[in-house]
């Protein structure tokens, strides 16, 4: 009986932490589309679409990289200086605020 109370505590606490962590790389995508949309010169709704974009994007594959790849191509594309170091440097900084910002609801 305690070991299946305890069990089950793991995996609600294990759920959560995965909700969680799909929650803060949603939101540091968004943050990043933002951040990148500025660097483009987008404003307003077009930042707030081009953001939209780059969630979508986050949401390929496991892991950062489709999401680096997508910024990288659209700052190629458009002519935007930036080397990989910032933007994943941008990455970081933008999860950890993303982080934080779901921390205090």
């Amino acid at each position: 009986m305690t070991m299946d109370k305890r069990q089950k505590g793991f995996e609600s606490k294990f759920a959560h932490d995965e909700e969680m962590l799909f929650k803060a790389n949603a939101r540091r995508a968004k943050l990043v589309g933002l951040w990148a949309a500025e660097k483009m010169g987008l404003s307003g709704d077009e930042a707030a679409a081009y953001a939209k974009t780059v969630v979508v994007a986050d949401l390929e594959e496991a892991g950062e990289q489709d999401l680096f790849r997508k910024i990288r191509a659209d700052f190629d594309a458009k002519k935007i200086e930036q080397s990989d170091h910032q933007i994943q440097r941008q990455m970081e900084e933008l999860m950890a605020t993303a982080i934080e910002q779901i921390k205090a609801g």
